[in-house]
């Protein structure tokens, strides 16, 4: 009758153990869903970036904060609700080249899915190399892409007192690194406002930076270009 007794014991026993087992892993594997879950959603609803790699063009010089036309943008996204966050990385006076070695770290940092390069403008008024200015833009464009990110040119003209050629070779250099890049690509950002008769009344004294009623206009050329890509 013990013996009976006992064996009866370690089986209700060992039935104990199985269950407190399989609640010991229904209860991990809850939590872990649990906690995975809200990692994905996160994931999924987390804005996507924007980075805007550019010159004073961009970085909003000699005009109120929030005023220029990446800032512009910014609230139009917002508006549309589009789920997604800028990061204005313009620098005054910023080239070709110095745009190209802050590029990695940026990249690294904020993991843009879309890249806005607006650069070039202070390469010509400082007489670099059109090859240099070209080679640089490439660079950049194809870093992005390696990185997973979409890429928009932002193209320049300068006045024709800079010689016919030299003028038509630098507007088209932005245009065939897009190409050969496959990016987008604004062909003017300027358009509108330096080739109006009434120019000198859309610029700040020093004739070269837009005042802030000219950044509306330059942001409908950088949208028209962008739109298709978000």
């Amino acid at each position: 009758m013990t013996e009976v007794f006992n064996c009866t014991r370690r089986k209700a026993l060992r039935s104990a153990v199985h269950a407190a087992a399989g609640v010991a892993l229904g209860a991990a594997w809850l939590a872990g869903g649990a906690a995975g879950l809200p990692s994905a959603q996160a994931a999924a609803t987390r804005p996507a970036t924007l980075l805007v790699l550019g010159d004073s063009l961009s970085a909003e010089y000699g005009l109120a904060r929030g005023t220029g036309w990446v800032a512009l943008l910014g609230e139009r996204l917002m508006q549309q609700g589009r789920k997604v966050s800028v990061v204005n990385a313009s620098i005054s006076g910023e080239t070709t080249a110095g745009g190209r070695s802050r590029l990695p770290a940026l990249l690294r940092t904020h993991k843009p899915a879309l890249v806005v390069i607006e650069l070039g403008a202070n390469d010509a008024l400082r007489g670099f190399p059109l090859r240099s200015t070209e080679a640089n833009l490439r660079s950049m464009a194809q870093a992005c892409k390696d990185a997973g990110a979409r890429v928009l040119i932002v193209g320049m003209q300068v006045p024709p007192n800079y010689g016919r050629k030299y003028t038509q070779d630098f507007a088209q250099l932005f245009a065939t690194v897009a190409k050969d890049t496959r990016s987008g690509l604004v062909p003017f950002l300027l358009k509108d406002v330096a080739d109006r008769p009434d120019a000198i009344d859309w610029f700040q004294p020093d004739r070269i930076h837009p005042l802030a009623k000219a950044h509306p206009i330059m942001l409908e050329h950088v949208w028209a270009g962008l739109k298709p890509m978000l």
